[in-house]
């Protein structure tokens, strides 16, 4: 798959984030923030601020673009089909069961059964379209195709971003006070998002596994390239090219960093043991840049760190 098959011309910016902040409000949970000494972490520097957007409905950030995109076109009445690694199609379905609408969502069979399951408790129509994401977006556009139905993408789409993009303007409105946030990058939807609601207001890092290095390759070759994609991290950050719309807006990403598998793990296991917070892997990507090193700040900047997922069973109860 190619992005252009959804990519529209016109690129989201604030006006287009803070629109779709309107219309998505009374449906999605304003997610807290939580400050913690750096020193909780073995770090150095001003205290960390952690946005918790994985108390999102559905289990991570991608409600947001998913309620943007049933609630602001056309045609979503009819039934919406989205194809997902997982966390996207969980957050389809939860907004679709929301809105009284049926949702069709193909993953592949990389997808993890944390995520498979929540998407069934949500009473979509689920099916296995493959082996990877490439897959599963194929069949998933053939189905709508034939039966007229709304295709909600993943990352590439105006609305998906102009939806994700309002975690940024929430956070900077909770803190204020940031100079950096860093940003786990899959498609792009999330980092082009934030990118767009916060241009020039905050300096913004792409964290991104080795594995899937989906912007970083994009920048190096002056534009969208496909990346082979594997690890850890592959169900959530597991793209195999960046969004167009997102690079359109990497003007206003500083940099891409990129952390290992053993870093994201190592960043999973520490997040737990300081925050108690289970974040999966593609959550905690962006904690794993400042453990690692990869991203080392400034005396005295402030650093925001984006925990934008929990759908994993990494922690087993009872």
């Amino acid at each position: 798959m190619t992005t252009t098959e959804t990519a529209q011309s016109a690129v989201p910016d604030r006006d287009s984030v803070r629109a779709a902040e309107a219309v998505i409000r009374p449906h999605i949970r304003r997610t807290p923030v939580v400050e913690t000494p750096a020193g909780d972490f073995g770090l150095s520097g001003a205290p960390l601020n952690f946005k918790l957007e994985f108390m999102q409905h559905s289990g991570t950030f991608k409600a947001r673009g998913a309620f943007a995109n049933l609630l602001i076109r056309k045609g979503a009445e009819r039934g919406v089909v989205a194809a997902s690694g997982g966390n996207h199609g969980a957050a389809v379905a939860y907004a679709a069961v929301q809105l009284g609408i049926k949702a069709h969502i193909y993953v592949p069979a990389i997808s993890s059964p944390a995520k498979i399951d929540r998407i069934k408790q949500y009473g979509a129509e689920i099916v296995v379209g493959g082996d990877t994401y490439v897959d599963a977006y194929a069949a998933s556009h053939a189905f709508a195709t034939e039966h007229g139905l709304l295709e909600v993408h993943a990352y590439d789409m105006f609305e998906t971003l102009s939806g994700q993009g309002t975690v940024g303007l929430e956070w900077l409105e909770q803190a204020p006070g940031l100079d950096t946030l860093l940003v786990a990058v899959g498609g792009g939807g999330l980092i082009g998002g934030i990118a767009a609601a916060a241009a020039g207001r905050v300096r913004i890092i792409g964290v991104e596994p080795e594995n899937a290095p989906t912007l970083h390759s994009a920048i190096e070759a002056g534009r969208p390239v496909d990346v082979p994609v594997s690890g850890v991290a592959a169900d959530s950050l597991g793209a195999r090219r960046i969004g167009n719309l997102s690079f359109a807006l990497s003007g206003f990403i500083d940099r891409s960093v990129l952390v290992t598998d053993e870093a994201i793990v190592a960043a999973q296991k520490q997040i737990w043991d300081v925050l108690r917070v289970v974040a999966e892997p593609g959550g905690a990507a962006a904690m794993a840049a400042l453990l690692s090193g990869r991203y080392v700040p400034t005396p005295g900047e402030k650093v925001g760190v984006l925990l934008c997922g929990a759908n994993t069973t990494a922690v087993k109860f009872g």
